[in-house]
Parts: C-alpha cells; sequence; structure tokens
C-alpha cells in the first residue's frame, strides 16, 4: 500500500473513531504530515482520496472540514488538494469505462476457468470485508483491483494496459459514490452480479452486469453520460 492509502487509512480511522468529529477543522497540513509521518504532497493525495469518499472537504480560505457521512459535491473546490476532476473529465471516463469494461467482463467470462474465478472471488470478499468495517480506503482500492483483474481475465492485453493507463481517473469514478456512506454497499452487490456471470461463463449476462454497475455507479455520483 502507498504512503497516502496508508495515511488516508489513518486518518479515515481517527475520524471514525471520534478523534476528529464531523463539524470539526482538521489540523494545518505541516502539522498534520508531521503527525503522520509524511510529505505534504503525500498528505495532499491522501486528503483528496477521503475528499472524494465524503469523509472531509476542503473550504476556501479555511481549512479541512470533516463532514463524515455527509454526501460531497464533487464540484466543490478543494483549496487545499489537487483540483478534482470536472464533470466533463468524469463523464468522458464512464464514457470510456462503458466502451472496454463491458467488453473485458464479456471476454473474462468466454476464457474463465478454475484459476481465475477464485481470484475473482478472493477480491470481492476483501472488498466487503473492507465495507464491514467502513474502512473505504480499502474498499475503493479493492473496487479497482476487481476491475483490473476482469481486465486482466479477459485476456486481451490491450484491456489490461487500459485499466492501468486510466488507474487514477478510474479510482476517483470509483471512490465517488462512497461519499453517500447510507449506499456503500450498492457497488457490492453489483460486483457479486458481473462475477457469478463470469464465473458461470455467461458472456452476455456478464456484458449486461458490467453496463448495469457503470450506470448505477455513475448515477450515485450524480453524473450522467452519453452512451456510446
Amino acid at each position: 500500500m502507498s504512503m497516502p492509502n496508508i495515511a488516508a487509512q489513518t486518518l479515515q480511522r481517527q475520524i471514525l473513531s471520534g478523534t476528529y468529529k464531523t463539524g470539526q477543522m482538521l489540523p494545518g497540513q505541516r502539522d498534520l504530515a508531521e503527525s503522520l509521518g509524511i510529505s505534504r504532497a503525500s498528505l495532499r493525495e491522501a486528503l483528496s482520496m477521503l475528499e472524494a469518499l465524503g469523509f472531509i472537504r476542503s473550504m476556501p480560505g479555511k481549512g479541512t472540514l470533516v463532514t463524515s457521512g455527509r454526501k460531497v459535491s464533487i464540484k466543490g473546490n478543494a483549496a487545499n488538494t489537487a483540483p478534482p476532476p470536472s464533470s466533463a473529465e468524469l463523464q468522458a471516463t464512464f464514457q470510456l469505462r462503458y466502451v472496454f469494461e463491458p467488453a473485458a467482463a464479456a471476454l473474462a467470462a468466454r476464457v474463465v476457468n478454475s484459476h481465475s474465478t477464485p481470484r475473482l472471488w478472493d477480491v470481492q470478499a476483501r472488498f466487503e470485508d473492507a465495507l464491514k468495517t467502513v474502512d473505504l480506503v480499502s474498499a475503493s482500492q479493492a473496487d479497482l483491483e476487481f476491475h483490473q483483474l476482469i481486465g486482466e481475465l479477459s485476456g486481451n492485453p490491450g484491456l489490461l494496459q487500459v485499466t492501468h493507463d486510466f488507474a487514477n481517473r478510474i479510482s476517483h469514478s470509483l471512490r465517488l459514490p462512497f461519499a453517500d456512506h447510507a449506499r456503500i454497499w450498492e457497488p457490492a452487490e453489483e460486483h457479486r452480479v458481473i462475477a457469478a456471470a463470469i464465473s458461470a461463463g455467461d458472456a452476455d449476462g456478464a456484458r449486461t452486469a458490467m453496463q448495469t454497475h457503470l450506470l448505477h455507479t455513475a448515477a450515485r455520483a450524480g453524473i450522467s453520460f452519453l452512451l456510446p
């Protein structure tokens, strides 16, 4: 796990445990970075993750507010973190994902074997275990791994390469729906349908399940996009 992920996970635990309460401002970046033993660059990346997940919100000229449990607008201005993707960029990301991920899922179902199925369900299990403890940092990482693994299981190196080339954009698009903490289990339930179709060798079912998942994920993030 990268340093920003570790820092995000640490801050997430502190928020969930009440060390930093909803409505409270986090310490300044310099103090926070020193307390976590990381660089300010790593801290900014960690804060960007937590903002997308709905744990915090940057307040221009004020600092970083703990907002755990409140849905965060994707249009918010992150004054102290890297600027989030614009709505147009997110629409483009979901549109791109809608083009290649259903195809990858269908191909994975066509070439499924006794070695690939356990790997898929193992990632799904880690995803669900993280959700049980509201560890959304680990959940979003497992979510990304699930989608990247399907790219690998498709047997097409190009599809796998796309998932890695666009990993940052895909990661952000995956985190946004988790900002609504009341609906965090919905992606896992949709993943189960995808995994079941791939495991059964049902290419059409896998393609449809992935398309449905992507449409629902975008909707949970407040994003609509033109279907190809």
